[in-house]
């Protein structure tokens, strides 16, 4: 089934902005380090987890998955034009989370304590708050 041209551009209207200004940028990658490492609170030990822990729990597949959407976070510094010694840095902690975590038990643990987007976060955000000052958000 064709799609037609005027009902390619009615579904490109709902799409969300994907603009790669800095502040754009800043709110995608905040957004994803949030559902990977913040998304939920464990009862009882009140100690947040997110999708890197919970579908990291799948032998294999989630670790391939997880290790895909760390990557996405790469990608977007990537086109901040953020240097190589950065964004190496940033693959070298989505390749430890990725390689531990894929180890059984240990992994599981190891993924639950190793924030490898949490810590790419800080470094898009120190290259955005030298870099694009603009795009500071307040956090309290």
């Amino acid at each position: 089934m064709a799609i037609s041209e005027e009902q390619l551009k009615r579904l490109a209207e709902q799409l969300p902005d994907v603009s790669r200004d800095p502040q754009s940028v800043r709110n995608r990658v905040e957004a994803m380090e949030k559902v990977l490492e913040r998304a939920f609170v464990v009862p009882g030990i009140n100690k947040p987890i997110g999708l890197d822990a919970l579908v990291g729990l799948i032998p294999v597949v989630g670790d391939i998955v997880t290790a895909a959407m760390g990557a996405y976070i790469v990608w977007e510094a990537r086109n901040l034009g953020m240097s190589k010694w950065q964004l190496t840095r940033m693959a070298t902690n989505v390749g430890i989370d990725t390689a531990l975590g894929a180890i059984p038990l240990a992994g599981d643990v190891f993924d639950f304590l190793w924030r490898s987007n949490s810590r790419n976060l800080r470094i898009i955000r120190k290259h955005l708050d030298k870099h694009h000052p603009g795009t500071r958000t307040l956090e309290g």
